[in-house]
């Protein structure tokens, strides 16, 4: 794990490495609900009401941001200014005059699931079809799996199964992937599937998934060395491999609770978790990031309860520092967590400045094991950091976290420029070859889902400009 400047020099022991990724995996509105919940639950902890900076502890002016962290350490345009703020910094959305920005919406269009994928594929389908996958679509469960059987979909409509098995298809390689499955397994290997059209999957990964699924389950490497043949370190790899790029459940990914829009999780993209702009609003400036801290006093150990555990029977004494420790640990923890944060932005935002300053064709391709590589953390770290969490960018738009590893934004973006620029309509693979001729190598199928993605209709029904 990392270490940050104030801490103590020691081994971090598995408890504070299990605390600090919990932490770690919260967006801001979550963390400060798991303050408020420490705070309620240990009487150990408090904390005090005053305007202190969360990372340097210095007490803060009455409006702005901190004084000292906020200052550029050198004069680096490439290198970012990265703090961490108190949530009562930021203005509150509502507060915003929406006039400003009509064409950059705070936060992304709330279709329920069956909207949301049905304008992926109905390009790609008949009328007969499109009912068919409304039909699978409006039967879905919170997961994204199947609730109804496909034989009686196929009684239905009065077609064979393998009419509805092709509407499935197409909707589980619709966004996001592997919705519309029947169970887990079968939603990892359509990811799988995806997955190896444009990247190296580690071997025996599908063997895995497809065979083993119920040893996988249970965590039974040893069992699925012995069946596969190979080490038990490797099938570990190729757990990780599965856990940290595979989504067993579609319709919990970084889309938010699409299911049901006023739900409470879909007001993650109206508060991001990190604001970036420019110094004075000029792009030729520093780029500003701002990480959201959901409390603006100091959170620490009470001294009132250290001086009390010295008054105290001995046989109240252990309970008490039990509770010391436990409010110890989570400060220290909650320290690493804003560490690890600013690191994690640091990097990031000096990666994707062209993405930031000229828009999403210039998004590079990275990935979260490359970015893990570059912070020397394990790759898990990076995903449990990213994992929903919004961030504004100096346009003023919400978008969530995992968009800056969005390999298909700057090839969707490019394919939208090649159909806006078409003398005539292009087939997918005319537009699979212009593609490639920029340097975007994509299967055929990939150029439909990317058309679909954007809302661009196949070239038969696109007009001529």
């Amino acid at each position: 794990m990392l270490q940050y400047q104030f801490q103590v020099h020691k081994p971090i022991t598995t408890a504070h490495l299990a605390q600090t990724m919990t932490l770690l995996s919260l967006s801001a509105f979550e963390l400060k609900q798991q303050i408020d919940s420490e705070l309620a639950a240990n009487p150990a902890l408090e904390i005090i009401e005053e305007r202190r900076c969360p990372h340097c502890k210095r007490v803060l002016p009455d409006n702005g941001a901190c004084p000292i962290c906020s200052r550029p350490m050198n004069t680096d345009n490439d290198e970012p200014i990265v703090y961490v703020s108190p949530m009562d910094d930021f203005i509150p959305m509502s507060d915003y005059d929406d006039s400003d920005f009509s064409e950059e919406p705070f936060s992304p269009a709330t279709d329920d699931l069956t909207s949301y994928v049905i304008k992926q594929i109905a390009p790609e389908l008949s009328k007969d079809q499109q009912l068919i996958a409304i039909h699978l679509l409006t039967n879905l469960d919170d997961d994204g799996f199947l609730s109804v059987k496909l034989v009686d979909v196929a009684r239905y409509f009065h077609v064979p199964i393998s009419q509805i098995e092709e509407v499935q298809k197409v909707i589980q390689l619709a966004d996001p992937i592997g919705v519309g499955s029947i169970n887990p397994q079968q939603a990892l290997l359509i990811q799988l599937e995806v997955l190896s059209e444009n990247n190296s999957i580690p071997e025996y990964s599908i063997d895995i998934v497809k065979d083993h699924m119920d040893l996988l389950s249970k965590r039974q490497y040893s069992e699925i060395a012995k069946k596969l043949k190979i080490s038990v370190q490797r099938v570990e790899k190729i757990v990780e491999f599965i856990s940290d790029n595979l989504n067993p459940f579609p319709a919990r990914s970084h889309w938010g609770n699409v299911r049901n829009p006023s739900a409470p999780d879909s007001n993650v993209y109206h508060r991001p978790d990190v604001l970036i702009s420019f110094s004075n609003n000029d792009p030729k400036m520093q780029m500003i990031v701002e990480i959201v801290m959901p409390y603006s006093g100091t959170l620490q150990v009470s001294p009132l309860y250290k001086q009390t555990i010295k008054q105290t029977d001995a046989e109240l004494k252990d309970a008490m520092k039990g509770d010391l420790e436990r409010a110890s640990l989570f400060v220290k923890c909650l320290q690493q967590r804003n560490h690890t944060m600013q690191r994690l932005m640091l990097e990031l935002v000096k990666i994707q400045k062209p993405y930031l300053t000229k828009g999403e064709k210039f998004l590079k391709p990275i990935t979260r094991a490359s970015l893990a590589g570059e912070l020397e953390v394990h790759e898990s770290t990076i995903s449990r950091a990213v994992s929903g969490k919004s961030v504004q960018l100096p346009n003023r738009k919400i978008v969530p976290m995992a968009a800056f590893f969005d390999r298909s934004l700057s090839a969707r973006t490019i394919l939208r420029e090649i159909v806006s620029a078409e003398s005539k309509p292009l087939s997918d693979t005319e537009i699979q070859k212009k593609l490639d001729e920029r340097g975007i190598q994509v299967a055929r199928r990939t150029v439909a889902k990317y058309r679909a993605m954007e809302g661009i209709l196949p070239a038969h029904l696109r007009q001529a400009a």
